[in-house]
């Protein structure tokens, strides 16, 4: 178990390095870009999130996933390379074909989503149309990177981006003064660069052969992720979309604010995310896979609970650090969206046996039920609630995702979890964000370390206390900190 474990985390740490510093970097220049950006443009932006999320699970028809599962399965060199250039192939026709319709039909699109303003954010539209097309073509090299296990190779190319992408968009927001349109173009123009850096990766896997054999067999895996990826995005995408019906588009933005800022324990989910795909798909092969996934779950969900206490217990201090008055509000949001991406955590560690026995038809239930839990209880709550009640509907969607996905994966791919220890890592967590919480008012940046360090105190305590951790965990946590006190004192 130590092994398959020790090779997860590292690949997660990988993943997920590279990223933790951009975003530190991005929340220490949120305060620089809202003294530009209108709470109006923070509502155009999320709207533009939405668009750009929704029209990328069109762009790839599910295709990406069917990628994924299908290339272990294909011999080394001609077989897998049939396999991806018949997809890049149907993606380039199909998916041409759905970006030109867009292009055409962009300012009728407009003027749906921004009413007045629809002049004013137009062109950032067609910009994050046709980046999102490019970028449709970007997941074959980006899977075979972690296939391979080539994480160092596929994070530095992240990174990379992320960087140059943070840097454009300083400058042509906050020196070029081309606000939201600046940050669509400093998209683009990423891309357009990483293409040629990835065209090795796609010109192994690139020949002029075509299969309709394989294109049928992808589609059938994916289409039916097709419906379930976009009423998935319907929980995010949905939810900002209804709320923006029944608030103006400055008190979006707030709302907007409050979710980039409860969506930062998302920083470890995509890292894990990366990670856990190819791994759970070379584990099921293994000897008494389920031994594994449900130890990894336990960690997962503990991880999880902490993070959410964590971003709990500072919401309040940290919009205070990062945003003007006007966004105050941002901070009952927080907590609630961070619940619902640790939701989504939980989705993703118990919905894998889908997947592993292809039985991906039931995703598209799973996202519909969901889907209609958070835009029915947000049609209900939003109105009076405002912000809060969509920031409840989101929590919701994904809790009803998580809930009915686990159900069905289970029923097909047999799993039973520690359920106690479950219990007590979440009981920690709720007990942890408490006492942060209590604390006394104080200076939002003494509150910020003061709260979090109490968090992260507490939760620790309570799991080596409170029965969780099993005697092996023990004896290798005891283990392991005299080992990095000798490491540290030696560096």
């Amino acid at each position: 178990m130590r092994k398959p474990l020790g090779a997860l985390t590292r690949n997660v740490a990988i993943y997920g390095a590279g990223d933790v510093a951009v975003t530190v970097v991005s929340m220490a220049l949120l305060p620089l870009y809202l003294k530009v950006l209108s709470p109006a443009d923070n509502g155009a932006l999320g709207l533009l999130v939405v668009t750009e999320t929704l029209v990328k699970i069109g762009f790839r028809w599910g295709l990406d996933g069917a990628f994924m599962r299908f290339y272990l399965d294909r011999d080394e060199g001609p077989p897998r390379q049939k396999l991806a250039s018949t997809l890049l192939t149907f993606l380039g026709v199909a998916s041409g074909g759905l970006l030109l319709l867009l292009l055409l039909t962009a300012p009728g699109l407009a003027g749906h989503l921004f009413g007045d303003a629809a002049d004013e954010y137009l062109t950032a539209l067609r910009l994050v149309l046709v980046n999102t097309f490019l970028l449709t073509f970007t997941f074959v090299p980006f899977h075979v990177m972690r296939m391979r296990k080539e994480a160092v190779t596929f994070s530095a190319f992240t990174f990379g981006r992320s960087v140059a992408t943070l840097l454009l968009r300083f400058g042509f927001v906050l020196y070029a003064g081309w606000g939201i349109t600046g940050m669509m173009l400093a998209d683009l123009i990423v891309t357009i660069v990483l293409l040629p850096l990835l065209w090795p990766w796609i010109r192994a896997m690139w020949r002029p052969v075509f299969s309709a054999n394989e294109l049928r067999l992808c589609l059938r895996f994916g289409l039916p992720r097709l419906p379930h990826g976009l009423a998935q995005q319907a929980l995010d995408a949905g939810n900002l979309y209804l709320l923006g019906r029944f608030i103006p588009l400055d008190r979006l933005g707030v709302y907007q604010i409050g979710t980039t800022i409860g969506r930062a324990i998302k920083l470890f989910l995509s890292a894990f995310e990366t990670g856990w795909a190819p791994f759970y798909y070379e584990t099921a092969k293994q000897p008494d896979p389920q031994m594994v996934f449900r130890k990894i779950t336990t960690y997962g969900i503990a991880m999880l609970s902490l993070l959410v206490a964590g971003t709990t217990a500072i919401a309040t201090d940290l919009v205070k650090i990062l945003t003007p008055a006007a966004y105050d509000d941002a901070a009952l949001v927080v907590p609630l969206i961070a619940l619902g991406i640790a939701f989504q955590g939980v989705y993703l560690l118990t919905s894998i046996g889908l997947n592993l026995t292809s039985q991906t038809r039931y995703y598209p239930l799973s996202t519909f039920a969901a889907a209609v839990v958070g835009l029915g209880s947000g049609w209900i709550l939003m109105p009076r609630y405002g912000v809060v009640g969509a920031a409840v509907a989101f929590a919701l969607s994904y809790a009803t995702l998580g809930a009915v996905a686990g159900f069905f994966s289970r029923w097909h791919y047999p799993m039973t979890y520690e359920r106690g220890r479950i219990a007590r890592v979440v009981l920690a967590g709720v007990v942890a964000a408490a006492a942060g919480v209590a604390l006394p008012d104080m200076p939002p940046l003494a509150g910020l370390f003061a709260r979090g360090t109490t968090t992260v105190v507490v939760f620790g305590v309570l799991l080596w206390s409170g029965g969780f951790l099993r005697a092996s965990e023990r004896a290798l946590l005891t283990s392991v900190w005299p080992l990095a006190r000798r490491k540290a004192r030696a560096s």
